[in-house]
Formats: structure tokens, sequence, C-alpha cells
């Protein structure tokens, strides 16, 4: 198998990423596109940084396993196969699943600190940021945690207002200028989804 083209995504909490990732791989075969999230690599709760309210803090660059993120791609990278145990979020509703990552033509890895880490930026072939409106991105955290993560509604916005807007604004936004394709989904990514779709099944048909 050639080398991996890797594509890094990256954007604000509720920017639309995970729904973007989802739309972008539906139809295409499973062992042609490969995903990396480090929503599965956050470190556990007992182990997060409390700020001085005494909540947990996972909007920052440590409350990520970065060097164990990094390992995973560069192993999907040599051809081998990587498994983890899915990250819930705290929620007591979730059993978490043991995940399969194979190696694939096609890599992508998500998260928030995708550009943020040096390390891991070298190794993007290409990378793609997901834009919206600061008040577009809360309401649609509101309705994800709630409703996926089992969140209280003011633990949600709390977070939002101490955690998770500092750090987009520290870690995330700044690196928007890296991008090669920038997304916006105020409205809809329908037209970026295309180009970027377009562009990766063009490498997986190649492969």
């Amino acid at each position: 198998m050639a080398t991996p083209f890797i594509i890094g995504i990256t954007g604000g909490s509720g920017s639309g990423k995970t729904t973007f990732i989802r739309q972008l791989r539906e139809g295409l075969p499973d062992d042609k596109v490969c995903l990396l999230s480090m929503d599965d690599y956050y470190v556990p709760r007992e182990k997060q940084q409390k700020d001085d309210s005494g909540v947990h803090n996972f909007d920052r660059p440590a409350s990520i396993y970065r060097k164990q993120f990094v390992r995973d791609l560069k192993l999907l990278l040599n051809g081998q196969t990587v498994q983890r145990e899915e990250y819930v979020f705290n929620n007591e509703l979730a059993t978490p699943r043991m995940l399969t990552f194979e190696p694939a033509p096609v890599i992508i890895v998500e998260g928030l600190f995708v550009f943020h880490y040096k390390e891991l930026r070298k190794l993007l072939d290409l990378k793609l940021f997901l834009h919206a409106k600061d008040n577009l991105k809360v309401v649609r955290r509101i309705k994800r945690d709630r409703v996926e993560r089992n969140y209280p509604l003011d633990d949600v916005l709390y977070r939002y207002e101490h955690h998770v807007l500092p750090a987009y604004e520290k870690y995330v936004q700044p690196h928007m200028e890296r991008a090669d394709i920038i997304v916006n989904n105020n409205t809809d990514f329908n037209m970026g989804l295309a180009v970027v779709r377009a562009f990766v099944e063009k490498k997986v048909a190649a492969d």
C-alpha cells in the first residue's frame, strides 16, 4: 500500500466536524478511509485539571493523550492496526466499545488540537477548518451534550463560557490561517463537503 494521505480536520466545538466527517465517509468503502478522533484520547476525568470553581476542564491541549494519539497515527501510517477503548464522556448510560482502526489509503484525523500539536500538524497532507458563528456553535453544543452525553444544561453553559470558548480563541482559531480549506457552516456545508468528497473519492480510486 502506498503512503496514506492524511487529512486533518478541526474547528470549534459545535462547528459541525462530526456531521461533516460522517457525511464525507458515507458510501466510501470502510477499508479505504480510516478516522482517528481525539474524542477517544481524553485523559480520564479524575486526572483532568480543575478550574477555580472545581470544575474539570477538558478543553486544554493537556486534556488529550497527545503522545498516544500521534503514536497511533504513526502506527497506521506504517500499516499497523490500532485498538482503543471508546471514550464515552462520563455518560453512565453509555457502554464503551473496543474500537479498531485499520490502515487505509486515506486517514482522517479530527479534533480541537489537530493543528495546535506541532508534531501532528507536520504529518498532515491536507488541513481543513470547519467554521461557524459562536452563537450557532453554542446552540449545537447544548443539543449534543444534553442528548448524547447526558450533561445538565447549567454544566454545558458553564463549560462553554469558561472552558470551550476561551480554548477555541487560544488554541484553535489562531491556526485557521494554516488551513488549506475553510468550510463555512453557518447555514450548511454542502458545497464544501462536495469539494472535499470529490477530492477524497479521487484519492481512493487512485489507490
